[in-house]
């Protein structure tokens, strides 16, 4: 490749001392050269932070924390590294993932002969806490339509890392919604989608993990919740069909109601699942004969 764009880097780090570092390593060590790595700190306390500032001493990072070293969020972090970044293109990674080796020669190198695409993704290998691999996001069949629709009822894509994104993408749909605390990363892949052609390249982009930690109830109801609002915002932005819109939200009541089900709220439960019934009913069928979860 003759030219070689600037790419920055965006890692938002939040107690990770543990894998930060395998992650900085990933991006650094990738086959292409024209990277800076802007890591924001969201107010760790596990020394992770020590541990950046010695990366940053070493000259291989650029470190960002907010003020008063408080815990701000990951959309307010990626944030804070997006208005510090200089590069054409933007890759995001999670302080616990790591890339694949050539994911950035790749997509940068797909990106400069695609003018017309404003996002391409690879493959994600989900993996244990040790590295083991688990399983893959989206599957080896997978081809992209860039339909919103289909994004809205299913978040297929490994997001963030198997990502690139133009800089010019941000500057016409916006920032990370900051007030979300789950499925920001769903909400922006919509934003872009809408605006956007999207596209897939069938190459491991990165690894993300699967910790053996569960989500508690409160985090699930907050996701679902969430769901709900990403959901009202996307209908208000774009003309999804109305099935669409009826399904994922048959989905969303369905999940929720399966939330306050384990937590004991059982007549709470039950008026979600039943909306989710009247939603969706081929759907609710065939959770009942247990052929969908």
């Amino acid at each position: 490749m003759s030219r070689r764009p600037l790419v920055s880097v965006i890692v938002p780090s939040y107690n990770r001392v543990k894998y930060i570092e395998q992650a900085v390593d990933s991006a650094f060590s990738q086959s292409y050269s024209s990277i800076e790595i802007i890591i924001v700190d969201d107010g760790s306390t596990d020394g992770s932070f020590e541990l950046l500032r010695r990366l940053e001493d070493s000259g291989r990072i650029k470190l960002l924390t907010h003020p008063s070293h408080e815990n701000k969020g990951q959309s307010k972090s990626i944030n804070l590294g997006l208005l510090h970044s200089s590069g054409e293109y933007i890759s995001i990674l999670d302080s616990d993932d790591f890339f694949a080796p050539h994911k950035i020669e790749q997509q940068v190198a797909f990106l400069e002969q695609s003018p017309d695409v404003g996002m391409v993704y690879g493959q994600g290998h989900a993996v244990d806490a040790d590295g083991r691999f688990l399983f893959k996001v989206p599957d080896d069949n997978h081809a992209e339509t860039s339909d919103p629709n289909i994004l809205l009822l299913d978040c297929y894509m490994a997001l963030p890392g198997g990502s690139l994104i133009r800089r010019s993408v941000f500057e016409k749909v916006g920032m990370f919604e900051e007030s979300f605390r789950a499925g920001q990363d769903h909400d922006m892949a919509l934003r872009i989608m809408e605006e956007f052609k999207v596209a897939f390249l069938p190459e491991v982009a990165f690894f993300y993990r699967k910790h053996g930690e569960s989500i508690s109830a409160n985090g699930l109801e907050t996701r679902w919740r969430t769901g709900m609002e990403i959901l009202e915002r996307a209908r208000k932005r774009y003309p999804y069909r109305n099935r669409t819109i009826r399904k994922r939200k048959a989905v969303i009541n369905y999940r929720l109601g399966q939330v306050y089900w384990k937590c004991g709220q059982k007549r709470r439960s039950i008026g979600y699942l039943i909306a989710s019934g009247f939603l969706d009913p081929i759907r609710a069928g065939k959770v009942l004969l247990g052929s969908k979860s």
